[in-house]
C-alpha cells in the first residue's frame, strides 16, 4: 500500500489576529508585553533588545557592512552623501530677483530605514 501524501491545499493554521494598540508604548510597557507573551523574564527580554541594538550598531558603524536586515520587517542601511561645494550668486527662490550665497557642506553619512513587505502589510 502506498503512503498517503498530505493534500497540497491542506488548511494552514489561521494567522494570529490581535487587537490594535491605541496608545504609544514606553520601553517598560514593551518589555512587559513581550515578557508576558513569550514566557521570558523581563530581564531576559531586556538583554535580547540590548544585544539587538548592539548588533545593529556593529553592522552600520564606520567600518561595518553598512546594512542590517531584520527579516520580514525592516532594512537599515547607511547612505554616504558626498561633500557639496560652495555656490555664489544663486537665485533666491523666496525672493525673486535677489541672489544668495550657499555655503559648502561636508560629506556625511545618513541612516535610512526601509520597511519590508511584512511591515507594509501590517499597515493595511
Amino acid at each position: 500500500m502506498a503512503a498517503r501524501k498530505p493534500a497540497a491545499n491542506a488548511k494552514k493554521a489561521p494567522a494570529k489576529k490581535s487587537a490594535a494598540i491605541q496608545d504609544k508604548y514606553t520601553k517598560t510597557q514593551i518589555l512587559n508585553t513581550i515578557s508576558e507573551n513569550t514566557g521570558l523574564t523581563r530581564k531576559e527580554v531586556s538583554s535580547v533588545l540590548d544585544e539587538l541594538g548592539d548588533l545593529i550598531e556593529r553592522h552600520i558603524k564606520k567600518r561595518g557592512v553598512g546594512e542590517f536586515t531584520l527579516p520580514g520587517l525592516l532594512k537599515i542601511k547607511t547612505v554616504k552623501r558626498p561633500a557639496r561645494p560652495a555656490r555664489k550668486n544663486v537665485p533666491n527662490p523666496f525672493r525673486p530677483g535677489e541672489f544668495m550665497d550657499i555655503p559648502k557642506k561636508p560629506a556625511s553619512t545618513r541612516v535610512k530605514v526601509l520597511p519590508l513587505k511584512k511591515l507594509k502589510e501590517f499597515a493595511l
